[in-house]
């Protein structure tokens, strides 16, 4: 299992009339969330793209619990729990800064060729970042 944290300061723009974060923002913090993890797995998005491999969102589920308001810091806590194949699947959870659980979702992404459109496995750099990553936490 992979686990990690990242925080973010809900801004203005990120919210409707009521100072509730817009729904449609909770895809943006997850896709913010787990970049970042990648990233300190020690590969990018664009790295894996440079490697002729696309990874787009083949599901999201979320369940909205409370709503995040203008001005709060969040904690994303994303974690990998399943090793990929042809999909990579993130689960997350977001807390407000008085630990309070406000969202859960999930999103799957699928390993895609740039060259054929099809899925296909990860990398060989990937799957090794993984299984190390895997085999520490």
């Amino acid at each position: 299992m992979i686990i990690d944290q990242i925080q973010i300061r809900v801004r203005y723009a990120e919210t409707d009339n009521m100072g509730f974060v817009y729904y449609g923002n909770y895809a943006i913090y997850y896709e913010i969330a787990r970049t970042e993890l990648i990233r300190k797995l020690g590969l990018s998005y664009k790295e894996i793209e440079a490697e002729g491999v696309f990874l787009p969102v083949n599901l999201m589920e979320v369940k909205y619990i409370k709503p995040a308001k203008y001005d709060d810091v969040l904690t994303i806590k994303t974690t990998i729990d399943t090793k990929p194949s042809s999909r990579l699947s993130f689960k997350h959870e977001i807390y407000n800064s008085e630990n309070e659980l406000l969202n859960i979702g999930k999103v799957s992404l699928t390993f895609i060729s740039a060259n054929t459109g099809k899925p296909c496995k990860p990398s060989k750099k990937f799957e090794d970042i993984i299984n190390i990553n895997f085999l520490t936490n």
